[in-house]
């Protein structure tokens, strides 16, 4: 068909038109098949420090009857697992929150799978009354966001907490640390999920 247009301005125009029609139907085949939400939400949660609202339910409504010392133990099995972002599949990789969700996931609890939506789950406690099994949360690498982008659990609170989780750092994958320096800049807070 183009060898029919008179000139270089029709070619020009032709291509023009053509390319918006193609932008116009994709266009309208992305909104046609996308669902409408007309549910409305009610709001109960605080606004989360980026401002933005988090209108999931909260998972952990009650305090779960889960023996600590055997959550730790079998968190412990996790370490030198690769670390593997997005992942919730052992032989794959975990990410941190990938492998929180595997741990309670063996004791039948189904936890929320990225970590920002742990941010108003379980009872915020302190530092000085943190037990095995408790959960830290941290913000991601800028820790000057607030946002909640990384977490790990309690193995120990002897004078110094220790906790396990799964690190993207130069430690990659299920390792145990001290909250401490890096950690200790980037704490957000604790979270007790179990009696």
């Amino acid at each position: 068909m183009l060898f029919l247009l008179p000139n270089k301005v029709s070619v020009i125009k032709y291509i023009s038109y053509t390319l918006f029609l193609c932008f116009g139907l994709i266009l309208f085949a992305s909104c046609s098949s996308t669902k409408k939400n007309t549910k409305t939400t009610t709001i109960t949660k605080p606004v989360s420090k980026t401002g933005t609202i988090n209108s999931k339910a909260k998972v952990f409504t009650k305090p779960l009857d889960i023996d600590r010392d055997e959550l730790v133990s079998y968190a412990k099995t996790f370490k030198g697992t690769p670390y593997k972002y997005g992942s919730s599949v052992p032989k794959n990789g975990l990410d941190c929150s990938g492998f929180i969700l595997v741990v309670f996931q063996n004791f039948n609890v189904k936890t929320p799978r990225v970590t920002k939506d742990y941010t108003n789950e379980g009872e915020t406690i302190s530092l000085k009354t943190v037990k095995p099994g408790d959960v830290l949360l941290f913000t991601g690498s800028d820790n000057s966001t607030g946002i909640v982008g990384h977490m790990g659990i309690v193995i120990s609170n002897n004078g110094a907490i220790q906790f396990i989780h799964s690190a993207s750092g130069k430690n990659i994958g299920v390792i145990e640390s001290k909250l401490t320096g890096y950690w200790q800049t980037h704490f957000v807070k604790a979270i007790r999920l179990l009696k």
